[in-house]
């Protein structure tokens, strides 16, 4: 590696193709969280992927063999709802919703009241997540009710989800059938590459960026993300981007690893890098 991996006290870390693909583990997933913990080292799980509440991840991971507590994860959901309380107060402004579970949760957490398809286009703002369940009839309510005025709102763009079987269509596919059907209307987007993600994990952590880096498998995502952020980053190959894909933009990660368990290795060594700086 040409920079030491050294100065760092937190982890911004994605999941969907950096510790699982679908309900497949990576391989190391449990020796990596076993790192975490024994060098004390804090962390956010942060995913675009809107479709699980943070209860729903913590489970997912225990059946990984991995315990997480619900507050290190930090989901698209979570800040979209967050941002829509601050900008949409909940008790002058009704959603129609297109996503599954975890949006709806976080939503209503706030005291939303979500609008049913047949009620809608009356509602004051369209908030779009991964819908594995969609149907031409939300798509057609959530039209009818940009066409009428209402704000655009998704958790998320990503055009792809790494998983099991595969690549396969992620929330982005969705905002694109919408921008074609409203004459070129284009959502205002909350999670990554948007700051607002990293701002909130930050917050969470209690901790400054220059302490923290990023871990993420996509480039469009999770590392221009962390360079808006000015954040440093490690990009993993385990994903959906490769080598091949940094030639074609202006950005970089930080490090390039091959996995979990590279990154692993690095965090095991970090304290003797640390002492390298202070004593070459």
């Amino acid at each position: 590696m040409i920079k030491k991996f050294t100065d760092i006290d937190a982890l911004i870390i994605d999941m969907d193709g950096v510790l699982w693909h679908g309900d497949t583990p990576i391989t190391g997933l449990n020796n990596f969280f076993n790192t975490l913990r024994e060098q004390s080292l804090p962390f956010i799980l942060a995913t675009n992927n809107s479709t699980l509440s943070p209860l729903d991840y913590a489970r997912k991971l225990k059946a990984m063999h991995v315990e997480v507590e619900e507050k290190e994860i930090l989901t698209s959901s979570m800040v979209t709802a967050a941002y829509l309380a601050e900008h949409y107060p909940p008790e002058s402004n009704s959603l129609f919703m297109i996503g599954e579970q975890g949006l709806k949760e976080a939503l209503l957490d706030k005291g939303y009241t979500l609008k049913e398809t047949h009620e809608s286009p009356d509602a004051e703002v369209v908030v779009c997540g991964l819908d594995r369940q969609l149907k031409w009839e939300k798509l057609a309510t959530a039209t009818l009710t940009l066409r009428a005025g209402a704000h655009f709102i998704a958790t998320n763009g990503d055009s792809t989800l790494p998983t099991e079987r595969g690549i396969v269509p992620g929330n982005g596919t969705t905002l694109a059938a919408l921008e074609a059907s409203t004459d070129g209307m284009q959502p205002q987007c909350l999670g990554k590459p948007e700051v607002f993600m990293y701002e909130h994990a930050l917050k969470l952590l209690d901790i400054e960026a220059a302490k923290t880096i990023v871990i993420g498998d996509r480039l469009n995502t999770d590392i221009l993300g962390a360079v808006r952020a000015g954040i440093r980053s490690v990009m993993v190959l385990t994903g959906i981007s490769s080598r091949e894909d940094l030639m074609d933009v202006y950005y970089q990660p930080t490090w390039i690893m091959d996995d979990i368990n590279e990154l692993s290795q690095e965090i095991i060594q970090r304290e003797k890098a640390d002492l390298d700086l202070i004593y070459p």
